[in-house]
């Protein structure tokens, strides 16, 4: 506060001020990380060419997302499921009952479906979610938290059928790189800007904060933004080669949450 009040007295006499420092932020104060990759990598352009997600940013598949829940879950995860499938644009519910995961895939490619989403509950609420990218993977676990419905969001508006612009942030990382184009995966390419809708996925310490909007022209100055909802956070705890397996599976990446806890400055998305 005093160096405030010095800076505005030396303002007002016409004296030189020092410029102002910039804050130091955790995320300014980021460890260097030898995955950082640039905008324009050579060798990332050429893995995303051969990459499992490859055909979906060359045009040839269209996204078709399945979603469905765990095994005999409860009213609230069955109403987030719902809701997320207002999100993606060609996104279908399907009620699970008790079959297991290794059927579900095989019945989910024969139907021509690109994704699979599967929501986790505990204790009655939504806190996992598993994102299988097909034919052939890969598969990401996260760990879902901070999960608001619709109804309990102030002033939520209703979401249209158009197709929405996405916004990816802050996934600079070989390892968040490929968790972003898994995301863009599940959506067309091609986004109906007169819809207004926008789908935001912010990465920010690696947490990963999920908003959906529709922008709001109150005047020919003044934009705004209207939550249409529904609203969560994601952890990433594993990223798996292939379709899921849980007792064969390879994984490239895995949480471990003593090891890699240690500095609160060590980032990985």
């Amino acid at each position: 506060m005093a160096k405030r009040k010095d800076r505005k007295m030396r303002i007002k006499k016409g004296l030189p001020v020092p410029p102002k420092q910039e804050p130091k932020t955790i995320e300014k104060m980021r460890v260097a990380d030898e995955t950082l990759i640039s905008q324009k990598d050579e060798e990332v352009e050429i893995d995303e060419s051969v990459d499992e997600m490859a055909a979906h940013f060359k045009r040839e598949t269209i996204p078709k997302i399945l979603i469905t829940t765990s095994c005999r879950s409860k009213l609230r995860t069955y109403h987030f499921c719902k809701e997320l499938t207002t999100v993606f644009p060609d996104a279908t519910y399907y009620h699970r009952r008790t079959l297991a995961i290794k059927k579900i895939v095989p019945q989910a490619i024969e139907k021509e479906f690109t994704d699979i989403i599967i929501v986790n509950e505990n204790n009655k609420k939504p806190n996992g979610m598993l994102l299988i990218h097909l034919p052939e993977g890969p598969t990401i676990h996260f760990k879902v938290s901070n999960v608001k419905l619709r109804k309990e969001i102030r002033k939520c508006d209703s979401a249209t059928e158009h197709r929405p612009e996405l916004i990816l942030n802050n996934f600079n990382t070989r390892l968040g790189h490929t968790v972003g184009r898994m995301f863009g995966a599940l959506f067309p390419l091609d986004p109906q800007f007169r819809g207004r809708r926008v789908v935001t996925f912010h990465n920010q310490r690696d947490f990963i904060f999920f908003r959906h909007h529709r922008y709001v022209f109150r005047n020919e100055k003044r934009v705004g933004l209207a939550e249409l909802g529904p609203r969560f956070t994601l952890k990433m705890r594993s990223l798996q080669k292939g379709v899921f397996d849980s007792r064969y599976g390879e994984y490239e990446w895995f949480h471990k949450r003593h090891e890699m806890e240690t500095s609160r400055r060590k980032f990985f998305l």
